[in-house]
């Protein structure tokens, strides 16, 4: 708590609803953004959402923001299968990571009639080939919560999951991947694994979580891939949708939320379709996803005067 009000009592001269917002990220949860807005309050003597992601319900939080960025990269996927004439029911999932995002990622691959079967953790990786459902979802969530528990209780918890200690999931089979956890987890050696496997598409659920070798692989293999500015922009997107709710004081309802979440992934998809689409069929997602931010921006600053 300290630690959090000392940094705020620098930091909130730099911040504000109309200003910059900052939202939290691995090791910063509810407890961390909770103190840091109560000693936002405390120096500035303004109740107004200059923190998204993470705030509590009770002052200014927003529904389907823990499950917006997991949903947004699982919505992605759907548009992209759903371009080629394809669908995720049926489909096998690897995913990385398990917590927020990787869990709640897990959670709409069901939803879809997909099958996750793997979560991962820095100390290795479970493979559950019965599945993992959303009863085994919810144990996980639970077991996370707990700072220090590993992924590696899983196996012990359900008979037939195996726990692999220092490896990444993407030689499990699996026709669609999900790395949910940090920076360059798929490698090159790892792309090949995923694509002798059968993988047919990527959505990437962190911060540039392929390394380059990797998005080449999955890009010369003319598989869908989704670079995680397009695909895991859900969070962000809900982020928005907080501050809309909290600057007018209105809180929308989980339906609403979710409606909105996806009409805003299917419209990142469609930008990024408009302007990567190769040959009628094939979509480059990173040309597209690139160009679409680009001109957005340059568009606005051109707008605005400045050339």
């Amino acid at each position: 708590m300290k630690f959090c009000q000392s940094f705020m009592t620098e930091f909130c001269r730099h911040i504000g609803a109309t200003i910059d917002v900052p939202a939290g990220d691995i090791g910063v949860g509810p407890r961390e953004i909770g103190y840091m807005f109560g000693q936002y309050k405390r120096l500035t003597n303004a109740f107004e959402g200059v923190l998204t992601a993470g705030k509590g319900l009770e002052y200014g939080g927003s529904l389907l923001r823990p499950e917006a960025t997991g949903y947004g990269v699982v919505y992605f996927l759907e548009h992209m299968l759903g371009h080629r004439g394809d669908a995720i029911d049926g489909k096998c999932a690897a995913i990385s990571g398990s917590g927020n995002v990787a869990c709640h990622a897990a959670a709409a691959i069901l939803q879809h009639g997909g099958k996750p079967v793997t979560l991962s953790d820095s100390s290795g990786f479970v493979h559950d080939p019965a599945g993992i459902t959303q009863e085994k979802l919810d144990w996980v969530k639970e077991h996370k919560r707990q700072r220090g528990n590993r992924i590696s209780a899983y196996a012990d918890e359900f008979p037939g999951a195996q726990f692999h200690p220092d490896a990444r999931p993407w030689g499990v089979p699996c026709e669609v991947a999900l790395p949910c956890a940090t920076q360059n987890e798929p490698l090159a050696d790892d792309a090949k694994g995923l694509l002798d496997n059968g993988c047919i598409a990527v959505s990437e659920g962190a911060n540039m979580p392929c390394a380059a070798e990797a998005v080449d692989a999955f890009q010369e293999a003319r598989i869908c891939f989704a670079p995680g500015k397009a695909s895991n922009a859900g969070g962000v997107a809900m982020s928005g949708l907080e501050m809309s709710q909290n600057a007018s004081r209105l809180y929308r309802d989980e339906d609403d939320l979710a409606g909105a979440l996806r009409t805003i992934m299917r419209d990142i998809h469609a930008a990024c379709v408009r302007r990567g689409e190769a040959d009628g069929r094939y979509v480059d997602y990173v040309k597209g996803a690139n160009i679409a931010g680009f001109k957005k921006v340059a568009d606005a600053m051109l707008a605005f005067g400045v050339v």
